[in-house]
């Protein structure tokens, strides 16, 4: 799990990161250095708002039912599957043109005044808090179910990592190849993302609302054991358990069979090109 989630703290922090440095180096090369401030408040705030929807989600379920914890982590799971999709396409696609998007939409805010300003920036980071959390909140339940502290850790350093990257780019001292890092950590977010839908897939039979849950496709329990480094580095990145039923391996092997592939396969309209991060102040 700590190595899962660490490629997620990593990918989605750095997406924050690269945000933030687009619209500073765009104040300080346009000579307009007096919305920086705002940028930073327009960030502090969805920062804020993400780790509080994060608290909220992971700390608000201790008090239900069993079986509605149950409910709310298959759920909240399915959602986060979907948000990663998305991101991980999306950034495929658009991802090149996101500093244009960006200095033009904080461009015209400049214009309107320091709450524009600050919205660009809460908008921008806003987006990637929100997966954050709910992709936090999935991998919390999974990690509690499973390896305890070690996903949160993951987390931990990550995010870590990706600040020290984005500071690193923003000095000039670092360049990215961001269609190559894109590549192989949005392949990586499909593994992790087929782990946590069929861990979503899970707690929804265990709570009943889907069937299924002793249907088992294998039960390796007594042949392995759990505390094995072996057992806990495949469940850490594939999420995998000693004992699946055949829906959740079905769904797992399925997400994996056909995501992969369409994010792996080349862009239609452009043969294969090379973006670098060359953004300084």
């Amino acid at each position: 799990m700590f190595l899962s989630t660490a490629v997620i703290g990593l990918r989605e922090g750095l997406e924050a990161a690269l945000v933030v440095v687009i619209l500073l180096a765009f104040l300080v090369k346009s000579g307009r250095t007096w919305g920086i401030r705002y940028v930073w408040l327009g960030v502090g705030v969805a920062v804020a708002l993400s780790v509080l929807l994060g608290a909220v989600l992971t700390l608000g379920t201790e008090g239900l039912e069993e079986r509605t914890q149950e409910l709310v982590s298959g759920i909240a799971s399915l959602i986060a599957v979907v948000f990663v999709t998305f991101m991980v396409f999306w950034m495929k696609s658009a991802g090149r043109a996101m500093a244009g998007e960006l200095q033009g939409k904080l461009d015209r805010a400049l214009d309107l005044g320091p709450l524009a300003v600050a919205l660009v920036g809460f908008i921008g980071v806003g987006r990637e808090g929100l997966e954050t959390a709910i992709f936090f909140f999935a991998t919390a339940q999974a990690a509690a179910a499973g390896e305890g502290s070690q996903g949160l850790l993951g987390w931990a350093v990550g995010i870590g990592a990706a600040v020290a990257l984005g500071w690193l780019i923003y000095r000039g001292a670092l360049k990215i190849n961001l269609t190559r890092f894109f590549r192989w950590t949005g392949s990586a977010l499909v593994v992790v993302a087929a782990g946590i839908l069929a861990y979503g897939v899970h707690e929804l039979q265990e709570a009943g609302a889907l069937p299924g849950e002793d249907n088992l496709a294998f039960d390796l329990t007594g042949t392995f054991p759990k505390a094995a480094w072996y057992v806990a580095l495949v469940r850490g990145i594939f999420n995998l358990r000693p004992a699946m039923a055949w829906l959740e391996l079905g769904a797992w092997a399925l997400y994996i069979a056909i995501v992969l592939p369409l994010f792996l396969a080349p862009a239609r309209r452009r043969k294969a090109a090379t973006a670098t991060a060359q953004v300084t102040a």
